[in-house]
């Protein structure tokens, strides 16, 4: 048992090494200026910075637009899924990994084919304005419909853990005996039971979301990880500070959900 736990604490050290040391690496390099020794001007020149405020501003946009759209898509599909069809549970995992296995490369070539059939097909039908209106880049929503597939195998594991842990029969039989309309119970008897994978599913997404690149770097618009690469090519101190400050609110962020999934389970068994 003893050698157990020495094996276990040296695999917790080894991963800790292997995440803080290139983290103190990155936070040596913006404060330590040779000839001005240690300084913090790096991070007073984040805020301040042009594009900051809006890039991260258009980030957290899609992210809570990415959410609400996958949480309302995924969240009633595996509801049926477990009262219904659960034969078809094999399949709809296997449709929501697929993004997993597909590479951004050929997933954003495949969306900039889409996004070519309006000009050159579709330019003298209605839907020719519904392409123009999704690639407007004051929000562009065609990076929240790229975002909600390369969302569904994070969330997709997320709702499937919490549905696991409760019986979704027996809530919506209650529901229903009670008076409660489909709807009625899924608000009402289920989702307050999945209060902790709906905050996993949601953090995993704003995560994804804040860093992912590639989709909007080739489709040509500049949220937060864009703005973030463009802006080291000519200030590569900022950038790591950027990086830097952005890694450090995502872990509070995971802390704060942590702590308040723990809190809800400790008052759900109250």
């Amino acid at each position: 048992m003893a050698r157990l736990n020495l094996w276990r604490w040296g695999a917790l050290g080894l991963a800790g090494l292997y995440f803080l040391v290139p983290l103190a690496a990155s936070v040596v390099f913006t404060v330590d200026v040779p000839g001005q020794g240690l300084t913090f001007d790096a991070y007073g020149r984040i805020f301040s910075t042009d594009g900051f405020t809006s890039s991260l501003l258009l980030s957290l946009e899609l992210a809570l637009a990415t959410i609400a759209v996958v949480l309302l898509l995924m969240v009633p599909a595996m509801v049926a899924l477990r009262l219904g069809a659960p034969r078809l549970r094999p399949v709809v995992e296997i449709v929501c990994s697929l993004p997993l296995v597909v590479p951004p490369i050929a997933f954003v070539a495949g969306i900039g084919t889409v996004l070519k059939w309006g000009p050159e097909h579709l330019s003298r039908t209605p839907l020719f304005q519904t392409f123009v209106a999704i690639q407007n880049p004051e929000f562009p929503f065609v990076l929240v419909l790229a975002y909600v597939v390369m969302a569904l195998p994070f969330v997709y594991r997320a709702l499937d853990a919490g549905l696991r842990a409760i019986d979704v029969p027996t809530l919506v039989e209650a529901a229903r005996s009670c008076g409660a309309s489909w709807p009625q119970a899924l608000v009402q008897a289920v989702l307050p039971n999945l209060r902790g994978a709906l905050l996993n599913a949601s953090f995993l997404t704003l995560a994804l979301v804040l860093g992912e690149f590639t989709v909007a770097q080739l489709l040509g618009f500049q949220p937060f990880a864009v703005w973030i690469v463009n802006v080291s090519g000519s200030q590569a101190q900022l950038s790591v500070a950027v990086s830097v400050l952005s890694l450090l609110v995502t872990w509070v962020l995971l802390l704060v959900l942590a702590g308040f999934g723990g809190r809800t389970r400790t008052t759900s068994r109250g």
